[in-house]
């Protein structure tokens, strides 16, 4: 498999702030990774820095093969990267569909509204309702529906099951895997270890902007104790 995203010695700056302090991981083409650690250890912070929108960074970011360190914020997606933000910045008074339908088409190969809707029946059934009536979860399912239109194939997922359901934290998982399936390549920030843990192929705990530990799917069993003591369990 080749690699969807490398990042080697990846340094971030928030103004005078230095917030990554290299920063090094690297995500095959169709897996699933999630970035662990307590809240500001520097997991959002590591998504944003990849989009560029930290402010100044260094080291080196490879999105398919092209060096991205110094690319403008705004050509990054058109690589085929798609974000859902923690705050999910749904439109209010847009309509469902109108939210959807938004983002412009950056790749060929996203997934048509019949696909999305067969994904996201609550959607369908919610297409004409503005988005301040939606429900947490059905805001949720938006956010991540309408990176999945523009033909983004590398999604940056963060904190996507935060105070939701367990019904719907458990539809947000199928859909993940359903996205493996169909190729996706996902890097997910979750502080919901339950559900993240049966998704990846492997883990990245950052802690103080560093990735500090590395776990694979088939180690958790053996590196539970190690993880509990990382995430403060």
């Amino acid at each position: 498999m080749s690699l969807a995203i490398d990042i080697n010695n990846l340094n971030a700056w928030y103004g005078e702030s230095h917030i990554l302090h290299g920063v090094n991981l690297s995500v095959h083409e169709g897996e699933v990774v999630t970035l662990l650690g307590r809240n500001g250890a520097g997991r959002t912070s590591t998504l944003r820095a990849i989009l560029g929108l930290t402010g100044k960074r260094s080291g080196s970011i490879k999105i398919y093969d092209q060096e991205t360190i110094n690319m403008d914020t705004y050509t990054i997606p058109r690589l085929g990267v798609g974000y859902c933000p923690e705050e999910r910045g749904i439109f209010s008074t847009l309509s469902t569909e109108e939210n959807l339908m938004l983002p412009p088409v950056v790749k060929p190969g996203g997934l048509g509204l019949d696909e999305i809707y067969n994904m996201f029946p609550n959607l369908f059934e919610r297409r004409n309702s503005p988005g301040m009536r939606l429900s947490g979860g059905e805001q949720q399912m938006l956010a991540m529906a309408r990176i999945l239109r523009t033909g983004a194939k590398l999604l940056l997922l963060d904190e996507i099951t935060e105070g939701l359901a367990p019904v719907i934290v458990q539809k947000l998982g199928q859909v993940v895997r359903d996205l493996r399936e169909k190729g996706y390549t996902i890097i997910l920030v979750e502080q919901n270890f339950r559900f993240a843990a049966p998704l990846a192929d492997r883990h990245y705990v950052i802690e103080h902007g560093q990735v500090v530990e590395t776990v694979l799917s088939s180690e958790l069993a053996q590196k539970t104790e190690l993880l509990n003591s990382y995430l403060g369990v």
